[in-house]
């Protein structure tokens, strides 16, 4: 049940990450535009949980801790997203990306929570590092001597989010259940961000052009915001629920390679087809999956 669990999560952030390609699309990829999607995306995610959880929200002091600190690590992981892709192309990005989105909750898993390394979760792990390499594109962007203080940003703050979940799961304080604690980390999103978006418009409000007097957000715009935003948070929401009974050193590689498999399968609906390279890197994934479901 849990391993259907994550898949499903998933498919939704592969077509997630369609729906934020198409938002970019129409209103741009810089850090206005890309806190209007966190802030309009988040109400809709809350409305979205709210209802699946019909409207019973748990509050606990550990609760509402993790969830802001979550929140915090989610509005950095945007801001060193947005400053990285002015210096690299898509695929490196998400080579960082996903690589610490696996690797920290698979290393603090084993080294804090007492996971055990076996050889499906080692053979995993080292299978989708190669097929990431494999589909990497080295055609892109230089980056200026700061950059790699972004690179390691988006590899840091992106593999916190799956740390910070398993701190929660694990931890033996009162807590709320797991609806409550995305409605939470959701609600703070909102809050914060609207001040960040707040703060930007008093801030241009003088100037006679500036990013934020440009934007326009249009209703398929808001369409993409809306959409892909709420698959994100209840795909976040179904990975809670299986970490409290999965080990993270399991579940962050399937997650990882399960993105790479079904977001390739997606490009066969779009005009960009994947290459042969990416082809082969999808076969890795799928092998290295197997080995962690079979000697895990």
């Amino acid at each position: 049940m849990y391993y259907a669990l994550i898949m499903i999560a998933v498919t939704m952030f592969s077509i997630q990450f369609y729906c934020n390609k198409e938002y970019q699309k129409i209103c741009g990829s810089g850090f206005f535009p890309s806190m209007v999607l966190t802030f309009g995306g988040s109400i809709a995610g809350l409305i979205a949980l709210l209802v699946i959880n019909k409207f019973n929200v748990g509050v606990t002091p550990f609760t509402l801790f993790m969830a802001f600190f979550n929140s915090i690590n989610g509005i950095l992981c945007t801001l060193c997203s947005q400053k990285a892709l002015a210096h690299i192309n898509l695929s490196l990005f998400s080579i960082f990306s996903q690589l610490g989105g696996m690797a920290i909750p698979f290393i603090t898993g084993i080294i804090f929570f007492d996971e055990d390394l076996t050889s499906g979760k080692f053979i995993c792990l080292i299978t989708i590092v190669i097929a990431m390499f494999l589909s990497l594109d080295m055609k892109g962007k230089k980056g200026s001597g700061f950059a790699v203080l972004y690179y390691l940003g988006i590899f840091t703050f992106n593999g916190m989010a799956g740390f910070l979940s398993k701190i929660f799961t694990s931890a033996p304080f009162e807590k709320a259940d797991a609806a409550s604690y995305s409605i939470l980390h959701i609600a703070i999103t909102v809050i914060l961000s609207g001040i960040i978006i707040l703060c930007m418009v008093l801030k241009d409000g003088k100037k006679t052009s500036s990013p934020v007097k440009e934007f326009r957000l249009t209703s398929p715009a808001v369409f993409w915001m809306s959409g892909g935003t709420v698959l994100n948070k209840v795909a976040n929401f179904l990975l809670l629920i299986a970490l409290a009974n999965l080990p993270a050193s399991v579940q962050y590689p399937m997650v990882t390679g399960g993105i790479m498999i079904v977001s390739t399968l997606l490009c066969y609906l779009t005009p960009n087809k994947p290459s042969l390279k990416e082809i082969f890197a999808v076969i890795l994934s799928f092998a290295g999956i197997m080995c962690l479901v079979i000697l895990a």
